[in-house]
């Protein structure tokens, strides 16, 4: 008799490996690849014996594996994936900086452009895998450097904690941009809901890039974007920087940073996301988009009649193939 080996055994995670046998994989816990859809990497017992596709969605699960396979691949062969963008003194000084790390996948041919892809979060849950491991991969495919960031979240995102990790994660792949096989400048920020919010603040001057010493983006691609957290602004206010009357990042709007200079912007969103009704929605798109008008920055917008809130890279929707158009947009924009 042939005794079953387990998933991570065989080498080889898929859709139906269960959440207990990645995290049990000695590759998986020893190239340090983050595969928590939280902030924090609590023991999750019900998840355990999730299997991937019930943990990230049907629609995402087989990007996702792929993403995760190739990152373990490129680690078995001696390659680096998981990235620490803060020194050891400065975590030392503030242990939450110990969260945040970029997971890296090269691009095919190197000397292209990058992007990072940040997922959106609710509070302590955030969708690092459906939505950044998943369009990481397509993204990948498509013949970019790609990294996901997870950054801080929640109660650890006081001090625009934020808006810090991306600078510096942004500082971090200028710095070893030839050792990454990518090219520093024209590089995307890609981010959905609160990362696509991230993202918007990241690519003003007030706020964002010119404050860590970086290349302005070469595009800003933004599926489902907050643009206005409305009236959750004092909640968050009180949950994270209770001790300070000056302005958070979260605070900030996106339409408010837009200048004359303002990257380009991709953005698109669903006709039936849940969210925005619950934002005030003229705080959102049309305040956006107005913004961008008066100020004459290029834009695309794409609206998908069935594409709700949380989908990430659109398979199985109406916005299915949207990052084709967003990567069209982000080479147009930047081509010589």
């Amino acid at each position: 008799m042939t005794l079953a080996l387990p998933t991570f055994a065989a080498g080889t995670i898929t859709t139906e490996t269960t959440m207990g046998e990645i995290r049990s994989d000695p590759r998986v816990q020893a190239s340090g690849i983050w595969t928590y859809q939280k902030a924090n990497d609590d023991p999750e017992p019900k998840a355990a014996e999730t299997t991937l596709r019930d943990y990230v969605g049907e629609s995402v699960a087989d990007d996702c594996a792929k993403m995760i396979n190739a990152l373990l691949d490129r680690y078995e062969a001696g390659g680096q994936v998981t990235y620490k963008v803060y020194t050891e003194e400065e975590i030392a000084a503030q242990p939450t900086r110990n969260d945040v790390e970029l997971y890296y996948l090269p691009a095919e041919t190197p000397g292209g452009k990058y992007v990072i892809v940040m997922s959106g979060n609710v509070l302590n849950k955030t969708s690092n895998l459906a939505e950044g491991y998943a369009t990481a991969w397509q993204l990948h495919e498509r013949g970019y450097a790609v990294f996901v960031l997870r950054y801080r979240v929640f109660q650890e995102a006081k001090d625009n904690a934020p808006v810090d990790d991306l600078g510096r994660a942004v500082q971090y792949i200028t710095a070893h941009a030839e050792t990454f096989g990518a090219q520093p400048e024209d590089y995307a920020l890609l981010g959905y809901s609160s990362g696509g919010h991230l993202a918007g603040i990241f690519g003003s001057e007030a706020h964002g890039y010119r404050n860590y010493g970086v290349p302005r983006p070469g595009a800003l691609i933004l599926g489902y974007p907050i643009n206005d957290f409305f009236e959750y602004k004092p909640i968050y206010h009180l949950a994270m920087d209770p001790h300070t009357l000056q302005s958070r990042y979260y605070e900030w709007t996106i339409s408010g940073c837009i200048t004359d200079d303002y990257p380009p912007v991709f953005h698109w969103y669903g006709m039936d996301d849940y969210v925005f009704p619950l934002l005030w929605y003229p705080a959102q798109r049309p305040a956006l988009n107005k913004a961008l008008q008066a100020h004459h920055i290029p834009y695309e917008e794409r609206l998908y009649k069935r594409a709700t809130h949380g989908v990430g890279t659109g398979t199985n929707t109406d916005a299915e193939g949207w990052l084709d158009a967003a990567a069209a947009f982000w080479e147009a924009q930047t081509a010589e």
